[in-house]
């Protein structure tokens, strides 16, 4: 019998080894039936509930818009929102710079060394938290090592660095976002060919012609998605930051904990349209740099046609 006398294959039917009878579909489904329990319980639920009762008064219970509009009338709830901006945006672009270089370095390396080097960001990696501020102010607070160092030897730069400030957490968060941005930017390098680096060679073009036409292009899906993913590291931070400064520094997440957690009253309404803005910068800066990363997609589709 020829492969179109075949009843079944000539049906175009899937092989026997691919279909699968009802009962295992079943068998599928029920296994699925406790992950799904999780995701609703922990992750829809409580989203839901924040989202809702960002929209309630907190005495009357009725549907109100006066959580968000408080969030800009009050100066002090304003500055939390601006503070996190531009410390998310400035540590995601440093650590994503600093990054860059070391997936680089590590691309070129041998392997014994990338895998040395793979180590160690592993490791600082997870080293963030409470742990770091409390080494930043063994090193760099009032009465820390390199503050005594800079007394001792008359370094300005040490003796009158000032960790308790913006400048401060900027870099407490720079440590933190480096070794994830690398992590991430790693695999995107072996993306890199090294024929295109020769063709260009062969072209008369230099190193610079061949990041600026070749390698930064290919990597670019990879640089905004680790921007995206450093930024909402960075927003969402709360630990490092409330160790470190208190509620000294306005920050977005610390506002949002005073909310929740205060002894004298508690403004979980409030609380949840502040968790609402957050996830709202999260969600900007992910489809803006989405947009980007179509967007020359889409102009070079125009000017083909």
């Amino acid at each position: 019998m020829t492969h179109e006398q075949h009843p079944v294959l000539a049906a175009g039917a899937p092989p026997l080894a691919r279909r699968r009878s009802p009962a295992r579909n079943r068998m599928y489904l029920l296994a699925l039936v406790p992950f799904v329990a999780l995701i609703v319980t922990y992750e829809l639920a409580p989203l839901l509930t924040l989202i809702v009762r960002s929209f309630i008064a907190p005495k009357t219970g009725v549907f109100t818009l006066q959580n968000f509009a408080a969030v800009f009338q009050k100066k002090l709830y304003r500055d939390a929102v601006l503070n996190s901006l531009n410390l998310s945006l400035l540590s995601a672009a440093i650590g994503m710079l600093v990054a860059f270089f070391g997936a680089k370095a590590a691309d070129e390396a041998t392997p014994g060394r990338r895998s040395l080097f793979m180590s160690i960001l592993n490791m600082t990696s997870n080293f963030a938290g409470v742990p770091l501020a409390f080494s930043y102010i063994i090193l760099l607070g009032n009465a820390g090592v390199l503050i005594l160092l800079g007394r001792q030897f008359g370094i300005g730069l040490l003796e009158s660095y000032n960790l308790y400030s913006f400048s401060g957490l900027l870099l407490v968060y720079v440590y933190f976002q480096i070794p994830l941005g690398t992590m991430l930017l790693v695999p995107a390098f072996q993306a890199l060919r090294p024929e295109w680096r020769e063709a260009v060679s062969l072209l008369g073009g230099g190193p610079a012609r061949y990041w600026f036409r070749v390698g930064l292009p290919v990597l670019l899906p990879s640089l905004l998605g680790t921007f995206s993913v450093l930024f909402s590291n960075a927003v969402a931070a709360y630990a490092t930051a409330y160790a470190l400064l208190g509620g000294n520094y306005s920050l977005l997440p610390i506002r949002i904990s005073e909310q929740f957690v205060g002894d004298v009253i508690q403004k979980k309404e409030f609380g949840s349209a502040l968790a609402v803005m957050l996830m709202v910068l999260m969600i900007g800066v992910t489809m803006l740099s989405n947009r980007l990363l179509h967007r020359p997609t889409r102009q070079g589709a125009a000017h083909e046609a």
